[in-house]
């Protein structure tokens, strides 16, 4: 059972928005992301987001199309300068929980995870685009990434 990582979409600049909700493209690129991972029968449990709104509404987005049987909610520490230790810490496949946040934390997290230093990156995340760990079978901790959908090719 896998853990699910999110960039929230792409946002209105904060000059136009000092709330940065989401913008048409980045609520359109959301939506397709949510809508395959639903049509592929991704099982989330739970949603966490940051807090913050183009998290949120992204978080809602994935909640419409993968209807989380826990719900969603807003979580501390997946701010975009949030230490990722305690996320890593805390981590288990077996809740299938969607982290909804922000870069660099959501970056750190994925090498956390499957390096061991959040200071060696091993994915480049994307806007809207979701990225799921597990555990590789036969070992006790070892997180690698299975697979990733994201809005943009190449």
């Amino acid at each position: 059972m896998p853990l699910y990582l999110v960039q929230h979409g792409k946002c209105l600049p904060r000059e136009v928005d000092p709330e940065q909700p989401l913008s048409p493209e980045g609520r359109g690129d959301v939506r397709r992301i949510a809508e395959v991972a639903g049509g592929y029968g991704v099982a989330v449990s739970r949603i966490l987001h940051s807090g913050k709104t183009r998290a949120r509404e992204t978080a809602e987005i994935f909640a419409e199309f993968l209807r989380p049987e826990k719900g969603l909610g807003a979580a501390s520490g997946l701010n975009p300068l949030d230490d990722p230790a305690d996320w890593a810490a805390a981590a288990v496949p077996e809740a299938r929980v969607m982290l909804v946040g922000h870069l660099p934390f959501m970056e750190k997290l994925a090498a956390l995870l499957v390096t061991g230093s959040e200071g060696r990156p091993v994915f480049r995340f994307q806007n809207g685009g979701i990225v799921c760990l597990d555990i590789y079978p036969g070992t006790a901790r070892g997180w690698v990434i299975t697979w990733a959908l994201m809005p943009k090719v190449g």
